[in-house]
């Protein structure tokens, strides 16, 4: 599957409305697309998905290690894979779009702010061309969209200006229906506002596709002699199926919809996948463990206290079933939940803690873990890498019992994560399948 990297100059400069323009071109022009995402995002793929027609990949060397990256982008589908940068081009520490660019062996398309400038368009790209040497990375910036860009004279000046190495992909257009709405955990997601169809395509037919998919290279291969494909691995329970594998019930709904795809597909390769919807008032199906991702409780704490799921999970998790939940599944969780607005709200009481939300971001970073002791993702001294993303604090029991010491981040208290009771851990950390997290909590559901 060929690929390219959409980067932009900076935060803000319009990456995402680029990313889902250059989708939608190339899928009119006849191509099966995969989008991917650099970071540890989940709010740009659910735009991507929107559009695309199948998940995200998360691609995020950090998180990963170059040949987690590598194989976590073959497992794509399509012919294409459109891949959307984190910030501006050489910012991020330890997984920059630049970095994952150069691991990828893939073209960069610079997203360019034109609002105000013509030729200064050119000199920005060219300049960012120029510092790949300064900056050390081995990618190559193929050329320029040019955001926010209007047509005749203007899109002709910036085009004139461009360098003979550097194509000009074409503009987009301001156009009031392509922003989209921000929250406190960042813009709006693509099942709740999707991009209007006529932006999109008007955006789109701004775009060369042709030069698009012309510039798209196959990607640099898996090592294939190093560490083995956690797919292939997992001994029996791998390759059980019907009665004989476990039950995983997870949460999926308004309140928990933040998941990497990698991890419902590693799930899958070892257990049967259910799904329930807490808000909607499902109870928990019968199962031998529970996945709670990360969402937005906060927004529906009051159908969350009301649903008879949350009480199922408490009853599951005094019956020793392994619950695993993460930020928002931590917050269902804990004993109560108080909003912004000062609303307190019963959640499920299996982890001593109260949480609060805020109106400033608590935590923004790549985590890593070490465990003190065994839990149900690691044994007592493995690492676990991942990412926080919350604007809530969590008040804690002082004999709470934590499983990881923070090695980087911020946890639940600062030094800690991974608040447990008896088989139930809640994490601020968002972790990765690449770290090896659910083939311990598969391990878990058959001990």
């Amino acid at each position: 599957m060929k690929g390219l990297v959409v980067g932009g100059t900076n935060s803000g400069v319009g990456k995402t409305i680029a990313t889902l323009a250059t989708i939608r071109a190339l899928s009119d022009a006849g191509h099966a697309v995969q989008p991917a995402k650099s970071g540890p995002d989940f709010i740009d793929p659910s735009h991507h998905a929107a559009v695309a027609g199948r998940p995200s990949r998360t691609l995020d060397l950090w998180l990963q290690g170059t040949d987690g990256l590598r194989r976590n982008y073959a497992r794509g589908e399509g012919d294409v894979c459109v891949v959307e940068g984190v910030m501006g081009l050489y910012d991020g520490d330890g997984s920059s779009t630049a970095m994952v660019a150069e691991a990828l062996d893939l073209p960069v398309v610079l997203v360019v702010d034109a609002s105000a400038g013509m030729e200064s368009v050119a000199a920005t790209a060219l300049g960012f061309e120029r510092f790949t040497t300064h900056a050390d990375r081995d990618i190559e910036v193929a050329g320029v969209i040019a955001q926010r860009a209007h047509g005749g004279r203007h899109e002709a000046g910036i085009r004139e200006a461009l360098p003979d190495e550097l194509t000009y992909f074409g503009r987009i257009a301001p156009d009031e229906r392509l922003e989209i709405p921000e929250r406190h955990l960042g813009l709006r997601s693509g099942e709740e506002v999707p991009i209007a169809d006529a932006a999109l395509d008007a955006a789109a037919a701004a775009l060369d596709a042709d030069r698009l998919a012309a510039v798209a290279r196959e990607p640099a291969p898996p090592d294939r002699t190093g560490r083995s494909d956690r797919r292939s691995e997992g001994g029996s329970n791998a390759t059980r199926n019907g009665a004989d594998r476990p039950r995983v019930a997870v949460a999926r709904d308004e309140a928990f919809r933040f998941i990497y795809p990698a991890t419902i597909e590693r799930l899958r390769e070892r257990a049967t996948v259910v799904t329930f919807a807490p808000t909607a008032g499902d109870p928990l199906p019968d199962c031998d463990g529970v996945y709670l991702p990360g969402g937005y409780p906060e927004l529906h704490a009051e159908a969350l206290a009301a649903s008879p799921g949350l009480d199922d999970l408490a009853a599951a998790a005094a019956d020793g079933v392994p619950i695993l939940g993460e930020c928002g599944g931590f917050m269902a969780l804990a004993s109560t939940l108080t909003t912004a607005e000062g609303d307190t709200h019963d959640m499920a009481g299996v982890l001593p803690a109260d949480v609060r939300m805020h109106d400033r971001y608590r935590a923004l970073d790549h985590v890593e873990l070490r465990a003190k002791r065994d839990g149900p993702t690691a044994t007592a001294g493995a690492t676990l890498r991942g990412h926080e993303f919350h604007y809530s604090a969590a008040d804690v029991d002082d004999d709470a019992r934590f499983v990881f010491d923070v090695e980087r981040g911020t946890g639940i208290d600062g030094d800690h994560d991974g608040l447990i009771e008896h088989r139930t851990l809640g994490t601020y950390c968002h972790v990765h399948p690449e770290s090896g997290a659910f083939d311990a909590f598969r391990d878990e559901l058959r001990s």
